[in-house]
């Protein structure tokens, strides 16, 4: 029987806190006194306060399979779990031995296989695992570590002894939300944290930023990182975008890079960009579909040759993930005195490999008493608690495993320890694992002090995963003494004033940034002729005036034409028109195309495809902007006459939106997109308004009840008042709303502004000259500046349609349509639709 194997088969359940039968952990006494005076409706202030940060912080993880709820708070328990100083360095050294063993064993996997070649392990074993990947063999870069992070899920089992349930090495995840976690606690629980005397996490991250800079190729002095995302719909979004954040560190996906040359470049609005180093979050199959998977689109083509020219350093190297093998747990021990000469300081679960003989019978002979396990994880094919099964299901199971014997693990089923949560109002004890973080640090590792700790959701559950439920905890590591202040920050060598340094924005961010601007004014342009309609609807009860009710009807008609959700009220009839509530909620609560929830939906998830480019305050208005909107109508039983209140509000959030941007954004590349983008949806917006409402010859009386409106909807009204008083007629209305150049809300000047924009962005032709899509703005704008108001609203005395104001219209709209399609052709060309897969091959459960 292979070594690795021989632990207790009956572990029970090790209370880590009073309330359980084992008698608390010495480090734990004086914080069980300071939580034994808090009641559990302080706890439930503290939980609440925790929850209030979170969510406006905007922490959140994604759950796969659930379209209308994707993302999902992150959900922390105010009670932390404790580690003793002392306790904590025989993990730290035992975590450090099992990253410095698995690197070895990585480096002679993908090197020269002496543990094959000497049958230290089973050649079955390595290439019976999806993981390995034989196109990576000699790809392995020329450094002092290969496995830059390392990450492993610990239990303790009933003797109080930590048991490695499991390690991951391929792209682990949770050290982002350890850090919010941190940050909270901090926040809800100063004077305890402080007293308790935690170990601080800024070191690990410190480590990380330079160790990520040092293994960049060629010694470069400031190379260039990014993080390789699958994008918004992977469950840990977040944490990529976050850590791009805090690192200053470009987060791409796939269609952002691209290899020319052996080496992998940026693409950004400035041009390529030299990328040295790529810290991935897409699973390694899933990187490189040339040589790797060729149904991948979250990869870069021709990345692995990149690497095998030394040009692109890549953490952790492609085929990290054989090191995941669940098999490999049984080997341990042996490989560790291979290559040590040291004995195994932090002892995995108890695991047998089917692939030899004598263990496969063991597995079968006691098959009621252990988890079965595929070594290669799939959507499929999970473990199997065999205590579970029918009787024709373990014989099925049975001939599953002898078929291929070398495809399965049995596992010890052990139980986990249990610690304090607060669920429900109530203090009680939960099963939890805590995830580990390690990375490499020149010639050693440094370990993270503490981690991600999970509890179950439900009492005597094992499943501690976020798609089921499970809830974080803060892990503390405590000191005798306090820790020492560290920041994340470096200092430089000598007293010198360092270049500051522009993140290059990708096309693909600039694509989403030009849209979020889009949105953002589709959804104002809505919302505001939504409201006005509103109004207009209930000053005309009964329709006792005719004029009023045409007004309305005409305002309808405008509601469906520029929000596009045809038919709508354009081929409605009279008492449809007398009627229009239902159609109205719908236009707000629908998702439909062009309602005002798709367009809030689209804004919510063009904004989350670049969320790494928000400051907190400015990711919060969006959320706030959706959050509410679906809580207040969408979600809720809202009648016509609330929705007036809520589409007020709406308007506010896109105000302090639209203020945030505009106070705290440099004017650089992405406010330039964004404003664009706004600018450009606008100018359409008032083309449709216009078109709908005054080209139309109506009544002297209601022409004027028309432009009233219109002036309202445009927030013009306040202005038209102080400069022309008590008149109203069309020519002013289109002096005012076409051509005043220092109105913000004029055709004018959004053209002024496309133009300056467009100026300032990178082009390929000379300074000089003009690029295509400034011919076009110019064209349109030029066409704006020729003609004349009167000129416009002169119509013969038997026609109905103003035909100067409408040709100058449709031109202009024709125009505009073509700057939005130049633009996509000259900046976002290459960037296809976003590769929204929901779940990677392998990818695992946080």
């Amino acid at each position: 029987m292979n070594e690795g194997q021989y632990y207790a088969t009956q572990l029970g359940v090790y209370g880590e806190i009073p309330g359980t039968e084992t008698k608390a952990l010495p480090y734990s006494e004086r914080f069980m006194d300071t939580l034994d005076t808090l009641r559990e409706s302080e706890l439930e202030q503290v939980r609440r306060e925790a929850q209030r940060l979170l969510r406006k912080n905007g922490v959140t993880y994604n759950v796969y399979g659930d379209a209308q709820k994707l993302t999902q708070p992150w959900r922390l328990d105010p009670i932390p779990s404790l580690i003793g100083s002392e306790e904590w360095l025989t993990i730290e050294a035992g975590l450090k031995q099992r990253a410095d063993l698995l690197d070895l064993i990585l480096k002679d996997l993908y090197g020269k296989q002496t543990l094959l070649k000497k049958g230290l392990l089973p050649s079955e074993l390595i290439y019976g695992h999806t993981g390995f990947l034989r196109p990576c063999v000699g790809a392995l870069a020329q450094q002092q570590r290969h496995l830059t992070l390392y990450s492993a899920n610990l239990a303790r089992g009933a003797n109080g002894r930590v048991w490695v349930l499991d390690d991951r090495t391929q792209a682990p995840s949770g050290a982002g939300y350890t850090l919010e976690n941190r940050r909270v606690m901090r926040r809800v629980l100063p004077d305890i944290f402080r007293e308790t005397h935690v170990q601080r996490l800024s070191g690990f991250f410190k480590a990380l930023r330079k160790e990520l800079a040092d293994i960049a190729p060629h010694n470069k002095e400031a190379p260039r990182i990014v993080i390789l995302t699958p994008g918004p719909l992977n469950e840990t979004y977040f944490e990529h975008a976050y850590l791009a954040a805090h690192h200053g560190f470009t987060l791409v996906q796939g269609d952002d890079l691209t290899v020319r040359d052996g080496t992998v470049w940026l693409k950004s609005l400035e041009g390529l960009q030299v990328v040295d180093v790529i810290l991935r979050r897409v699973d390694d199959s899933f990187c490189d579909p040339l040589e790797l998977n060729s149904s991948s689109r979250l990869g870069v083509a021709g990345l692995l040759e990149a690497v095998r020219r030394g040009n692109v350093a890549i953490a952790n190297p492609l085929g990290s993930s054989v090191l995941e093998n669940p098999a490999l747990l049984a080997f341990l021990p042996r490989l560790c005195r291979h290559f040590l000469n040291q004995e195994l300081k932090l002892s995995s679960v108890a695991t047998w490999w089917c692939g030899q003989h004598r263990e496969r019978d063991f597995v079968l002979q006691n098959i009621d008493r252990l988890v079965i396990k595929p070594i290669n994880r799939s959507h499929g094919d999970y473990a199997v608690f065999g205590g579970l099964l029918s009787q024709q299901e373990k014989e099925d199971l049975r001939a599953r495993i002898t078929a291929k014997p070398h495809y399965y693990i049995g596992q010890e089923q052990v139980s986990f320890s249990t610690l304090p949560a607060f669920i429900d109002h109530h203090v009680e004890p939960r099963h939890a694992v805590l995830r580990t973080f390690v990375v490499a640090n020149g010639g050693n590792y440094a370990v993270m002090p503490g981690g991600l700790t999970r509890v179950a959701r439900q009492k005597d559950a094992f499943s501690v995963s976020n798609q089921a439920g499970g809830i974080s905890k803060d892990t503390w590591v405590l000191s005798s003494e306090p820790d020492k202040p560290d920041s994340v920050w470096t200092q430089p060598t000598r007293s010198i004033q360092l270049l500051a340094v522009t993140e290059p924005l990708t096309s693909r961010a600039a694509d989403n940034m030009f849209w979020v601007g889009r949105h953002l004014e589709r959804t104002e342009a809505s919302t505001r002729l939504l409201r006005t309609t509103l109004i207009k609807l209930l000053e005309t009860p009964d329709y006792k005036a005719a004029i009023d009710a045409d007004c309305l009807a005409i305002l309808l008609r405008a509601l469906t034409q520029v929000t596009g959700t045809y038919p709508g009220f354009i081929k409605a009839d009279l008492q449809a028109l007398k009627v229009p509530q239902a159609e109205l909620l719908a236009l707000a609560k629908d998702n439909q195309t062009g309602t005002l929830s798709a367009n809030i939906h689209a804004l919510v998830q063009s904004a989350n495809s670049i969320r790494d480019l928000w400051s907190q305050e400015t990711w919060r208005s969006i959320d706030n902007i959706r959050r509410r909107w679906y809580a207040k109508v969408v979600n809720a039983d809202c009648t016509i006459e609330q929705l007036q209140t809520h589409l007020d509000e709406l308007i506010t959030g896109i105000v302090a939106f639209t203020g945030l941007t505009s106070e705290n954004m440099t004017r650089e590349a992405a406010w330039l997109m964004l404003d664009s983008g706004r600018r450009l949806e606008r100018a359409l917006a008032l083309v449709a308004l216009l078109r709908a409402t005054v080209v139309q010859k109506h009544p002297d009386a209601l022409q004027n009840q028309v432009l009233e409106v219109v002036l309202l909807t445009t927030d013009s009204l306040s202005l038209y008042q102080r400069r022309y008083r008590a008149s109203i007629a069309l020519a002013m209305v289109l002096e005012l709303l076409l051509f005043d150049e220092t109105h913000p809300r004029s055709l004018a000047y959004q053209l002024q502004q496309l133009t300056q924009h467009f100026q300032a962005l990178p082009k390929d032709c000379a300074k000089s000259q003009l690029s295509d899509c400034e011919r076009l703005i110019l064209q349109a704008y030029t066409g704006i500046r020729l003609s004349k108001a009167l000129e416009l609203t002169q119509i013969d005395a038997t026609a109905y349609v103003y035909t100067e104001l409408e040709q100058l219209l449709s031109d202009t709209a024709r125009l505009l349509w073509k700057i939005a399609d130049n633009i996509a052709q000259t900046y976002f060309s290459h960037s296809q639709s976003s590769q929204l897969l929901l779940l990677n091959s392998q990818e695992e459960e946080l």
